[in-house]
């Protein structure tokens, strides 16, 4: 990456993202949670996956049907969730090595607070995991604190000028809507992110999968967990 280019990502909150979304954030000079857009049912925003014995198990946060809402206005309204979570956390997770490194944390996230807004519980996550946990210095906004008035491509492209970005990082999935010479156009350079050749880690619970919650990576490798999203590609040495 050009130190000189200013780099931005916008991208939605999710619940206790997987190990390419803090790749992501740590391509970034800034992340821009980008939560006043239309809450998606049964996506990212308010579930996600772990590993058990028996394979995947979904940890879902229950937000109701209502599908007229913005990311940002989803209110939890039943907290019985968060004592299920943490239950289910820590039967499956509290006998890796580095359970107890993060323990406090998490007990305090599940247990010590009640979660009234969706968005104000991934983004809090989020920003936690990132600056604590893997050293990341990234600048956080949200795309609130912009004044936008555009739709769909026009929004998204006056929010990346208004931050005053140089080169754009953006997931494959948005392949499907956003047109590479309209941000050439802008003078903004448009990177797709590759989410390729992550290597294995000790992961209980085999086959190896990569697609599951953050948590895994951190409670199976602890401080090392960097490595295996970026430090690998960045030609450091594999942990032993």
């Amino acid at each position: 990456m050009m130190e000189s280019m200013k780099t931005v990502v916008v991208l939605q909150s999710n619940y206790i993202p997987w190990k390419g979304y803090f790749d992501l954030i740590r391509d970034a000079d800034l992340f821009i949670f980008y939560d006043d857009l239309q809450f998606t049912k049964n996506d990212w925003r308010n579930r996600n996956k772990i590993k058990t014995p028996k394979g995947f198990e979904w940890l879902t946060i229950p937000v109701g049907t209502n599908s007229h809402r913005l990311i940002c206005e989803v209110e939890i309204k039943d907290f019985s969730w968060q004592t299920k979570h943490w239950r289910t956390i820590q039967q499956h997770y509290v006998k890796l090595p580095y359970f107890a490194n993060y323990r406090d944390f998490f007990e305090d996230v599940y247990l010590g607070q009640q979660w009234r807004n969706l968005s104000l519980l991934n983004q809090s996550l989020i920003r936690t995991i990132s600056s604590d946990f893997l050293n990341l210095k990234t600048e956080f906004r949200d795309s609130r604190d912009y004044s936008l008035s555009g739709q769909k491509l026009d929004r998204l492209l006056e929010l990346v000028t208004k931050a005053s970005a140089e080169r754009y990082i953006s997931g494959p999935a948005a392949k499907d809507y956003i047109e590479p010479s309209r941000f050439a156009a802008a003078g903004i350079d448009l990177v797709w992110k590759n989410y390729s050749g992550y290597p294995e880690y000790p992961q209980r619970f085999p086959p190896f999968e990569h697609g599951v919650s953050i948590l895994d990576l951190l409670f199976n490798v602890g401080p090392d967990a960097s490595w295996y999203i970026w430090g690998w590609r960045d030609g450091g040495s594999e942990p032993a």
